[in-house]
């Protein structure tokens, strides 16, 4: 009896705030099981496997490049605090890894802006300019990691598709730190060109 009271009490206390007992939220991190496609499962669990075939090939095709961005390139890097604070970003995108024959294996942008913003209690990330924008939702996972669900916006779009509407335009990823100021974006297996894109993020 007295474990079973020990049970209900640090039970009413986890769910009690200001005094007042309040409905247990659905934590965040579960939320991105429950929208994800099957498609971007896949993605999300083959990760490493997009890695280990991107990466050689990149370093083949530009190891001055690779070598130059340091831990940014490393896949086993993650520091914690991995949820990017709110705010204005510089960021850059690097693909990794040609799809097929006659296509770069290893394409680095100049610098654009983004913006780490909410969304009701959901983080969101948005690219701002360039000809390819993803923009999307950050869903906490671990310390280390957070989960990006979002659509690609091209050209002169103005309206950004929500996750889901088109598995073409759907984009998932996971976001590290790995820097003291220094966040990546990770989109393995991607819809076009490249094995593996990987977008830095820095704040402006």
């Amino acid at each position: 009896m007295r474990a079973a009271a020990l049970l209900l009490a640090l039970a009413l206390a986890a769910c009690s705030k200001n005094g007042g007992l309040q409905l247990v939220k659905e934590a965040p991190e579960t939320r991105w099981r429950m929208i994800t496609t099957d498609q971007d499962r896949d993605r999300l669990r083959n990760w490493r496997k997009a890695w280990v075939e991107a990466l050689p090939k990149a370093r083949a095709a530009n190891a001055a490049a690779i070598a130059a961005e340091g831990a940014l390139f490393e896949p086993d890097q993650a520091l914690g605090r991995a949820m990017p604070p709110a705010g204005d970003y510089k960021c850059r995108t690097f693909k990794l890894g040609a799809q097929r024959e006659g296509m770069r294996d290893f394409t680095a942008y100049p610098w654009f802006n983004c913006r780490i913003g909410r969304e009701g209690e959901i983080p969101t990330l948005v690219k701002l300019d360039g000809s390819q924008r993803p923009t999307g939702r950050i869903y906490a996972e671990t310390d280390a990691r957070v989960i990006f669900l979002g659509a690609l916006e091209l050209g002169d779009e103005t309206i950004p598709l929500d996750y889901g509407q088109d598995v073409k335009r759907d984009m998932a990823g996971y976001i590290e730190r790995v820097g003291t100021a220094r966040w990546r974006l990770v989109l393995p297996w991607p819809t076009f060109e490249s094995q593996l894109d990987l977008i830095e993020l820095v704040p402006a």
